[in-house]
């Protein structure tokens, strides 16, 4: 009997054991459980959220900038920096290059050099404030007066994310010599290239204000739209 007795104790004492077992491998395999929820948990929160935000960046250069362009050869340049002022080169930064604005001087045969003087010129005489980053002149020269880096005060509500090129030209149609259109043509390939902007960025003062300016390329729709072809074919003739 009493052997008895200690068997029954053994067989209660195991089945203790391994009840004992059980439960401590079920906590372990429900603290197993949670574990793997949370990570996975947090794993795609991340990952939807890095998928997120890398969409607002592709949807930033599809729809602002745009597919980017080859870069062609820099034009030739004479660099003359307007004097800091407060009336023609502010000296302040961009916000960054979104767009090339192109403009016409609306002073029939004036020349770049003569354009460039007049804003050098503001500094004593405060009696305006206006400016360009470059000006193309009758023959093609480009003087570049602010650093693409700085506004100008060319482009209104745009003066803080364009550069502006204004261009001579010899007679009130506001039509542009061959060797002006050419160098036009060329640097606004240039700049596109440099600023990763496509023919949408490319736009004239009167897309911004509605002012008739240049004014040969607000009449005549189809020169301008001509005239971003022919920017968009040297790109692709000269561009790598």
């Amino acid at each position: 009997m009493w052997e008895n007795d200690r068997s029954r104790r053994k067989m209660a004492e195991r089945k203790r054991q391994i009840q004992k077992r059980i439960t401590v491998s079920a906590s372990l395999a429900a603290v197993v459980l949670v574990l793997l929820f949370v990570f996975f948990f947090h794993r795609n929160t991340g990952t939807k959220k890095m998928t997120y935000q890398k969409a607002g960046m592709d949807a930033w250069e599809q729809y602002d900038i745009g597919d980017p362009v080859k870069q062609v050869p820099q034009p030739e340049l004479d660099v003359q920096l307007l004097t800091v002022n407060e009336y023609s080169r502010p000296g302040i930064a961009t916000d960054g290059v979104r767009g090339v604005v192109v403009h016409y001087t609306a002073n029939p045969g004036s020349t770049a050099q003569n354009n460039r003087d007049y804003f050098e010129s503001l500094k004593d005489t405060g009696e305006n404030q206006v400016s360009s980053n470059f000006i193309i002149g009758l023959d093609g020269e480009i003087i570049q007066c602010i650093p693409t880096n700085e506004i100008a005060y060319a482009s209104n509500n745009r003066n803080n994310d364009t550069v502006s090129i204004e261009c001579c030209h010899p007679d009130e149609s506001g039509a542009f010599q061959e060797m002006t259109y050419q160098s036009l043509v060329e640097l606004v390939a240039f700049l596109c290239g440099k600023f990763n902007l496509t023919m949408d960025n490319v736009i004239r003062h009167y897309d911004v204000t509605g002012k008739n300016c240049p004014k040969y390329f607000v009449e005549h729709e189809d020169a301008w739209n001509a005239f971003k072809e022919d920017v968009a074919k040297y790109i692709e003739e000269n561009g790598n």
